[in-house]
């Protein structure tokens, strides 16, 4: 059986020696587990978790007792029409990458009397495929959010091309460097060393923890 929380201190173990005085926060990727299967690690007193999908977050962690101990992410792409039960759910959203999308956002955060926090979703390698802001227009869309909606933009993210992703995680961390912004959500399993060397804050981790991810 696999143990997560063991799984979770090696991974930590590594971050750490490679951290070059940066705090790199671990964001354990529990989409798709159960909460019995997370269980043990929110125990351990883990605090950073991210799902991809509004009602399995929702399902999922509403009811859990110790949900105000939990700092809970939204790194899936998020639809508009379920902006406001994003917002009542989570505490930050990794994935904003249009303006309807902010401008619904904001709505709903002065509906509702919260703030949360975001990150721009950048498409760093301008892929077709891939949802977010193209790099030219970062600067533009940043202040737009920041200055006209008023919403607190704390970093930015990218899921850069597999090909070229060094360059990539090097462009995106100058961008947030330039942005002046605190943090940087950037690396998964397979490429969070070279993320950390790229001042990532946050590193979105899944497989490493809880093993092989059920299907839905």
């Amino acid at each position: 059986m696999i143990n997560i929380v063991d799984n979770f201190i090696n991974l930590k173990s590594k971050i750490n020696l490679i951290n070059n005085g940066n705090k790199t926060k671990i964001i354990a990727v529990s989409k798709t587990f159960t909460i019995e299967h997370i269980k043990p690690l929110i125990d351990y007193g883990h605090q950073d978790f991210g799902e991809n999908k509004v009602q399995e977050a929702e399902h999922k962690w509403n009811n859990l007792n110790e949900r105000s101990n939990i700092n809970l992410h939204m790194i899936g792409k998020l639809q508009s029409n379920k902006a406001k039960k994003a917002v009542q759910i989570f505490d930050y959203i990794h994935s904003l990458d249009n303006q309807k999308l902010a401008n619904t956002l904001s709505k709903y955060e002065r509906d509702l009397n919260k703030k949360i926090k975001y990150f721009i979703q950048v498409n760093i390698g301008n892929e077709v495929q891939k949802s977010g802001i193209n790099v030219s227009e970062i600067d533009q869309f940043y202040d737009y959010c920041q200055k006209d909606l008023n919403l607190n933009i704390v970093g930015l993210m990218a899921i850069p091309p597999i090909d070229n992703f060094k360059e990539n995680f090097k462009t995106i961390s100058k961008l947030n460097t330039m942005l002046n912004l605190p943090e940087l959500s950037l690396g998964m399993s397979n490429d969070y060393i070279d993320a950390i060397n790229n001042k990532a804050t946050y590193v979105r981790i899944g497989s490493l923890i809880f093993g092989k991810r059920f299907n839905k």
